[in-house]
């Protein structure tokens, strides 16, 4: 309706008409942002507090866990050598330990083949033997009689083996590695055909057996001119061109107390009750097996610090600042939430609660006492002797059925569950914000329907004011043209 407005009567018609629906408007739109505000705000704080709860109910489920009571620690006095774990089956003792082999796979490099390029093999079999008795075969002919299709061909068989192309100063070298350690799992190589053919080298000149003999340089009496002898040196470039052995394949070889123990791999399982050993490198360690009270004390401080972090929110949302004395303080969100109160209460009261008759009865007896503003403060001293001297006492105050662990966890269900305290007070926040808008939308209704009717009305009478103006100038004019009319200016 906003346009061209006023120009019978002068009147400003958009301005007032503005004014009068902003008056109109302004009370109501400040009540519904002030709520959708302080809604939003509450919603937004009961889903931290959530959060903060459900932080506090996974650490409160490690405590409960009676795994972690009855877990086992294995410490190496030097983790350089070896380090182990423990299962919970495992006897409590110290060991001494000797790593005197460790165990290794089969590695061998391939006679250097001329790294000329274009070169190919002769056609053949290649029957390459790791791991006991398991044997791969590849046929070589005219599709891969290269060393990368040989490589290729390798280890696509997916047998134990694998393949690589290494290129020395004296040629490209296949190199073969195999998976299995422990003694007798030696990688061979046989050929079967693979002879000579023009412009090609011969495949049987990759088999491998183990290292070649090197020509003894002490013993020059076989060859007639000493180290100049041309078949000297012709023996000397053989061998260095010749198959190597990398890495012979072997078993580690360790002793438990002086009792010597022999496997094929580094880990080795089945030699201390509940125990696996990782074996590093060769040297001492004393191998010490017992309760894991670090991990039971690594779990009461988790357990106080979600506590805290979920006091510490609820402190901090229920907390009154006073900024000075002419303005109103600042309230925290959830100030006066009685779910929010209910659940302090609950928590509070479960921590102080004496259970049993043992030297382990509340918190305190840990170590864990609540401080000034509700948090839980732990002396990691009074903790650590209380768990050496009564480790089972502690257990049962946390775990089982009427630990606390399970009493808290009980109690904060209700509030996290689906349904809970928690959900229904969002659900009800979230009904409020849905009539907020719902309000802001008729609110946005009237104002336009309001704006209408103001300007139909003040249109209205600005044509009649225009008209009765009008009016008036047309009988001034008459009256001055009247014969013998004298008008009032003259």
């Amino acid at each position: 309706m906003a346009g061209i407005t006023g120009i019978g009567s002068g009147m400003d018609i958009d301005s007032i008409v503005k004014a009068m629906v902003n008056a109109e408007q302004a009370p109501k739109q400040s009540q519904l942002g002030k709520l959708e505000s302080k809604t939003t705000t509450q919603l937004t704080n009961l889903g931290q507090l959530k959060g903060a709860i459900s932080s506090f109910q996974t650490a409160l489920a490690a405590l409960n866990s009676p795994s972690q009571f009855l877990a086992r620690t294995a410490s190496s006095s030097d983790s350089k050598v070896l380090t182990g774990t423990a299962s919970q089956s495992a006897p409590s003792g110290t060991y001494q330990l000797a790593v005197t082999q460790l165990a290794s796979s089969s590695k061998v490099a391939l006679v250097a083949v001329p790294s000329t390029e274009g070169t190919t093999l002769s056609s053949g079999t290649l029957s390459i033997k790791v791991a006991g008795s398991n044997v791969l075969d590849v046929v070589v002919d005219a599709s891969n009689n290269t060393l990368a299709g040989v490589r290729d061909a390798i280890n696509k068989g997916a047998s134990g083996v694998s393949a690589s192309i290494v290129t020395d100063n004296l040629g490209s070298r296949l190199v073969l590695s195999g998976s299995k350690s422990g003694d007798g799992n030696d990688i061979t190589v046989t050929v079967a055909g693979g002879g000579a053919e023009v412009g090609k080298t011969a495949l049987n000149t990759l088999a491998f057996s183990g290292n070649a003999v090197a020509p003894d340089a002490a013993d020059l009496g076989a060859y007639p001119n000493g180290a100049s002898d041309a078949a000297y040196i012709a023996d000397l470039q053989a061998f260095n061109a010749a198959g190597k052995v990398i890495t012979a394949a072997q078993s580690s070889k360790i002793t438990v107390d002086g009792l010597s123990i022999t496997r094929d791999s580094n880990t080795i399982n089945k030699v201390i009750d509940g125990v696996s050993l990782d074996l590093k490198t060769l040297g001492t360690s004393t191998l010490t097996v017992a309760q894991d009270q670090a991990g039971v004390k690594a779990n009461v401080q988790k357990f106080a610090d979600a506590y805290n972090t979920m006091i510490s929110f609820i402190n901090s949302a229920t907390k009154v600042t006073v900024v000075n004395d002419t303005s109103a303080p600042v309230t925290g969100a959830l100030l006066g939430d009685s779910s929010v109160r209910s659940l302090v209460n609950m928590v509070r009261g479960e921590l102080t609660a004496v259970q049993g008759n043992g030297a382990v009865r509340v918190l305190a007896d840990l170590g864990v006492t609540t401080q000034k503003d509700g948090t839980l403060k732990v002396d990691s001293t009074i903790l650590g002797k209380a768990i050496s001297a009564d480790f089972d006492g502690i257990s049962g105050y946390f775990t089982g059925d009427s630990g606390l662990a399970v009493r808290l966890s009980n109690k904060l269900a209700a509030y996290t569950e689906g349904g809970g305290i928690l959900e229904q007070r969002t659900d009800s926040l979230q009904a409020t914000l849905d009539k907020v808008d719902k309000q802001k939308t008729e609110l946005t209704a009237r104002m336009t329907s309001l704006t209408e009717r103001l300007y139909k009305q003040f249109n209205a009478m600005d044509a009649l004011v225009g008209q009765l103006k009008s009016t008036s100038d047309s009988l001034t004019s008459l009256f001055d043209n009247m014969p013998g009319f004298v008008s009032s200016k003259d």
